[in-house]
């Protein structure tokens, strides 16, 4: 496997991402003490900072890895949103895709203190989108459709992606031949029916395929389950310290994890569907893009706060 190859062909190659644009912010601190007033630590914030969250991370990765990407999703008119679009764009990631929504821009705070998260509080609005803005999303995305190699659909359920959009996204993909990637969320798990792959965590696919998963035996039902109840080409299921598994239709490949040290999952999905989408776009079969994918994961998750994977790196951890 010329893993060295196929990052290079990394460059040039264009992903979609569709979803849910999320600002994380983090709060950095330390506790030295618990509060008189109530049985809950006190920490003393050192600093603050905002990075991309949701499918803006997806973009971010993509680029980080070498490829090129554009984003379609909702801000609100807002400071959040305002800097959400700025950054999107210091990362060279196209905009002309973002919709400016009646509702304010999703942003998760974390308060992080000693590299561990002490809290996490959420301000969103996280409504399905209609009407006139629907229509709008809808009409660009099949608008642009056909100048990507590949589409990566990232579902936060903060309103973005419906059953109806994911029909569309399929319908319009088909007659390309694209590659969808969906990186899915329990209750939408109806949603995906006809696209390539998706890829969920352990608690995903137990409650998305109705089996709990408690041993090899139940793994293999679920994920057989998924892929042919949903009509899929694969499911990558993410699976912590046990690594990945990957189900096609004739054969399953377990992978096990590269992670030296995990410091904190955050974005680590992120990078996960970005990295597969982006390698299989460069011509990786889909063992080879697995194997990509869990090298990037092992990567960001020895980070805290939402990171990011290189070409360098990922070779650096083949090695």
């Amino acid at each position: 496997m010329d893993y060295k190859k196929i990052i290079k062909n990394f460059k040039g190659r264009k992903l979609l991402v569709i979803g849910d644009l999320i600002l994380d912010h983090y709060i950095w601190g330390k506790v030295n003490r618990i509060s008189p007033e109530a049985p809950v630590p006190v920490v003393e914030v050192s600093r603050e900072s905002s990075l991309l969250g949701g499918a803006a991370n997806v973009a971010r990765n993509i680029v980080s890895l070498g490829g090129e990407a554009s984003v379609i999703g909702m801000v609100g008119h807002d400071r959040a949103g305002e800097m959400l679009v700025s950054m999107l764009e210091a990362e060279g990631i196209a905009l002309g895709g973002i919709f400016d929504a009646d509702r304010p821009t999703t942003i998760k705070t974390r308060v992080i203190a000693h590299n561990q998260q002490v809290v996490r509080f959420d301000r969103e609005d996280s409504t399905y989108v209609g009407g006139r803005l629907q229509r709008g999303i809808a009409d660009y995305i099949a608008d642009i459709l056909g100048g990507f190699d590949a589409v990566v659909i990232s579902d936060y359920k903060k309103g973005m992606i419906s059953k109806k959009l994911v029909e569309l996204i399929v319908r319009h993909a088909l007659k390309r031949n694209l590659f969808i990637a969906v990186d899915p969320k329990v209750g939408h798990f109806d949603f995906y029916r006809g696209v390539s792959l998706i890829t969920p965590n352990i608690a995903e696919a137990s409650r998305g395929s109705g089996i709990e998963i408690i041993d090899d035996h139940t793994l293999q039902k679920a994920g057989r389950k998924l892929l042919r109840d949903l009509h899929l080409s694969a499911v990558l299921l993410t699976r912590g310290e046990d690594g990945m598994s990957l189900f096609m239709k004739d054969s399953t490949v377990h992978i096990p994890t590269v992670a030296q040290k995990v410091y904190d999952v955050t974005g680590a999905g992120d990078t996960v569907i970005a990295a597969f989408t982006l390698a299989l776009a460069a011509g990786a079969s889909m063992e080879e893009a697995a194997e990509l994918s869990n090298h990037a994961a092992g990567i960001v998750v020895g980070v805290v706060g939402t990171a990011v994977a290189t070409p360098a790196q990922i070779l650096r951890s083949f090695r």
